[in-house]
Formats: C-alpha cells, sequence, structure tokens
C-alpha cells in the first residue's frame, strides 16, 4: 500500500451542459452512477440511443462467516451489533424510550440556519434559526476530519488496526489516526471512489472498473479485475467478496490461500440498471438498484429468488435487522420487510420522509437501545428510535451525506459530498453534550 503524506489534490469535475436544439442530450453523469437527487433534472435519465450494451463478466474474500440468521445490523462491512429480543411493532406510539423521545421532538421543531451552516450568517445570536450541527438529545459532536476535496464513499475501520479510513471521490483514500485525529497518509488511486468497507484486517475499495484490497496487518496489496464501470457497492458473505457494478451485474470472488489471490467465482446478472447497495443476511444476498428493484440471490446457486418492486425510484441502501430488511429510496420511504410463511418478503411497514433517502446504518445508543441513522438528500441525518420510528435526534451537513459507519466506544462517523468526516459519540443517560 502506497501511503503518500502530502495533500491530496484533484480536479475538479467536468459538468456537462445540456446543448441548443438540434444537439444529442447527455445523460446525467450522476444518474449513471446511481447519486442524481435532482427531480426534475437538465440532464436524461436514460439511455442515448445506440448507447453502451451492457456486459455480463463471470467474476467474487477469506472472511469471517456471518450468521446464518438476520439478528443483527448488517452494513456493507460494519461491525454487527449485539442480538436484542423483541418482537417489533413498527411505527410511531409503539415503543420505545417516552421521556427523553418528547423533549427531542419539541426540540426537533426547529429549522437550522443554513447560512450558518456554510458559515455566512450575519445575524449572529439574533438569528431566529438554529445555530447548531445538531439537535435531539443522548449524543454529540466530537470533531471535524478535514482533507478529502471531494465526497466522502465510504468509512471503515479494519479489526486490529488503529487507523481509521476513508474513500473519496477524490480519487483517494485518507488514513486517520484514531488517538489524534490527524490523517496519518493518503493512498492515490487512478480513479474515483464509489465505495469502501472492511471485513476482518481487509480494506476494500471500488473504484472504476477494479476493486482494490489491501490487508492492513500484512501490506498485502492485490487488484480484482472484471468490473465494467465504478463500483457502487460491496459486501462481504458466504466467504466471498460481491461488488455491485455499474453495468447492473454483481461479481463474486473467493480468496484463494494456495494462490494468495482472491479468483473469480461467479457473475449475478438481473438488474438493468446499475447495482447502487448491497447486504448480506439470512443467508442471502440483498442487491438495490437504479431500476427501482429490489432483488434476493441465493449464494449456494448464484441465482435470484425474488424481486420486489415496491419502491418507486431508486433503491439507495439496503439494512438487516433482527428478521426484517430495511431499505431506503429516492422515493422519499424507508420501508420495512418481513418473510411471509412461504420464505418470501413483503413490505410490513413503510415509513415516509420529506425527501429522498440516502443512507442507512444501525447502531446501539448508550443504554444499547436500536437505532436506526438514516441520511437524507436536505443535507440532514435523522437518527430514529427502532421499531417505533420515534425521531430522537437530527445531524447537519454542508453537503448531503452519502457515507455512514458505526465503531466500538459508542462512536459513530459521517461523511458528507464536501469531503468532510464527523465523529459523534453517544453519551450516558443523564449525560449533557
Amino acid at each position: 500500500m502506497d501511503v503518500e503524506f502530502a495533500d491530496k489534490g484533484g480536479n475538479k469535475r467536468t459538468y456537462h451542459r445540456v446543448g441548443a436544439t438540434g444537439k444529442i442530450p447527455k445523460i446525467c453523469y450522476y444518474w449513471q452512477e446511481g447519486r442524481c437527487t435532482r427531480n426534475p433534472c437538465n440532464f436524461l435519465h436514460g439511455e442515448v440511443p445506440g448507447g453502451v450494451d451492457r456486459v455480463g463478466t463471470s467474476n467474487g474474500v477469506n472472511a469471517t462467516k456471518r450468521p446464518n440468521q438476520m439478528m443483527e445490523f448488517e452494513n456493507g462491512g460494519g461491525p454487527p451489533m449485539q442480538r436484542r429480543p423483541v418482537n417489533p411493532k413498527w411505527g410511531r406510539n409503539t415503543g420505545g424510550s417516552s421521556g427523553a423521545v418528547v423533549e427531542s421532538n419539541r426540540r426537533l421543531q426547529g429549522k437550522v440556519c443554513n447560512f450558518w451552516i456554510s458559515g455566512h450568517c450575519k445575524y449572529g445570536n439574533d438569528c431566529k434559526f438554529l445555530h447548531s450541527f445538531f439537535v435531539g438529545e443522548g449524543f454529540t459532536l466530537v470533531t471535524a476530519l478535514t482533507g478529502h476535496e471531494k465526497a466522502v464513499r465510504g468509512i471503515a475501520l479494519p479489526s486490529g488496526s488503529d487507523k481509521l479510513y476513508s474513500g473519496s471521490a477524490d480519487a483517494s483514500v485518507r488514513v486517520w489516526d484514531c488517538q489524534s485525529g490527524q490523517c496519518a497518509g493518503a493512498i492515490k488511486l487512478p480513479g474515483e471512489v464509489g465505495c469502501l468497507i472492511s471485513e476482518g484486517p481487509w480494506l476494500f475499495v471500488g473504484i472504476p472498473n477494479f476493486v482494490k484490497a489491501w490487508n492492513t496487518q500484512t501490506a498485502a496489496e492485490l487488484t480484482l479485475n472484471g468490473p465494467n464501470g465504478q463500483v457502487h457497492a460491496l459486501a462481504v458473505g458466504n466467504e466471498m467478496l460481491l461488488a455491485g457494478i455499474q453495468d447492473g451485474s454483481i461479481l463474486a470472488w473467493k480468496f484463494s490461500i494456495a494462490a494468495n489471490c482472491f479468483e473469480p467465482a461467479a457473475s449475478l446478472l438481473g438488474h438493468t440498471l446499475s447495482v447502487v447497495s448491497l447486504v448480506f443476511g439470512a443467508n442471502r444476498l440483498f442487491s438495490g438498484s437504479m431500476d427501482k428493484t429490489i432483488k434476493i440471490w441465493n449464494l449456494e446457486t448464484f441465482q435470484c429468488i425474488q424481486t420486489l418492486g415496491d419502491h418507486s425510484s431508486v433503491v439507495m441502501s439496503l439494512l438487516c435487522w433482527k428478521d426484517f430488511l430495511l431499505s431506503c429510496s429516492l422515493d422519499q420511504t424507508v420501508k420495512v420487510w418481513v418473510a411471509t410463511e412461504n420464505g418470501d418478503l413483503k413490505v410490513t411497514y413503510t415509513h415516509k420522509e420529506e425527501h429522498g433517502v440516502l443512507a442507512l446504518c444501525g447502531t446501539l445508543d448508550a443504554q444499547d437501545q436500536p437505532v436506526l441513522i438514516s441520511a437524507c438528500n436536505d443535507n440532514s441525518v435523522r437518527l430514529y428510535d427502532l421499531p417505533s420510528f420515534n425521531e430522537r435526534g437530527k445531524m447537519y451537513s454542508k453537503e448531503e451525506v452519502r457515507a455512514i459507519q458505526v465503531a466500538p466506544g459508542g462512536l459513530f462517523f459521517t461523511g458528507d459530498g464536501t469531503g468532510e468526516l464527523r465523529v459523534w459519540k453517544w453519551l450516558a443517560q443523564g449525560t449533557k453534550a
């Protein structure tokens, strides 16, 4: 792993404008990557006539096998949460911690000052809007980590390492010292990072046409070939590394101890547009796509066993919690799925937001109560008690948050579109921020 200790630069993205009448309209670059949040958008959300054909390439980690049931949080590489034996009743006023929620909901009615967030509020203490990066009880902002020049796409803490890793659209992975909070170095990559996860000591980074793998304990470095386009999502399951690709395919690799490399295992085809979210649970792989569907895959046969089509827009993120699958979409909903008697999944509860939902992450607070962290495209991140969906807090960023990660010790992290990482911490009951 070549780590450089100088600040990394990055070329500004070239934005393609729609040409004058008679010219071929451009396809939205962000839509092609499953990241456009504009409705309406000035560019095409579809293929130009004579567009590029989809390519399916047969390609799949020696990783710790995950439990064969959805009895913990699974966040595409995040640390598993301990089992909470409850019988969830979804929706508001059906559970949760009552007293703290009432007070939190009162405070959450306030509106944050967008000018203050961007550093340009001229009213100071006389401003009628909130001057705070968060509202709510039970958590606080620890610090902000700056250095990336573009959006953060992934955050990871490999096992046995005292370093935090963040991947960005500025084509770099930054290494942060967990003790000092300082950037210890940067890894320069040949393309912008689409996603980043860790499994055991391994760090996996998705970039256009490749997956880079580093063992943080042995310094081994591998390059996995096969992807056709940007790698938007990575997950580990059934002793395999799985990647969601821009062309709609899912590639799988297995780690060969004898050859000391990752060998192609399979190519899962079925989605018609980019695969932007993956999660493994209940011995199944769940994939979310820009084609508005969720597919469920048997990783023994590599066959799709069910397609879920209840979302009306891009399925941005997936999360397994207990016996449930949670999914979020730009259609402004978070859906909760449960297995029926015949084993198929169906929606048991739909939580509606006022904005598109970009990312989900599950964690436990200081009292070991389950909390859903949900990022929306209004530059906010919401905290909900589960299963009640009582809102207990809200965090604000300068731009959209796409990367969320939890860590031991009550810490969790968010990364936004400006390249800033923020470190948050749960507070013990009765402790004030």
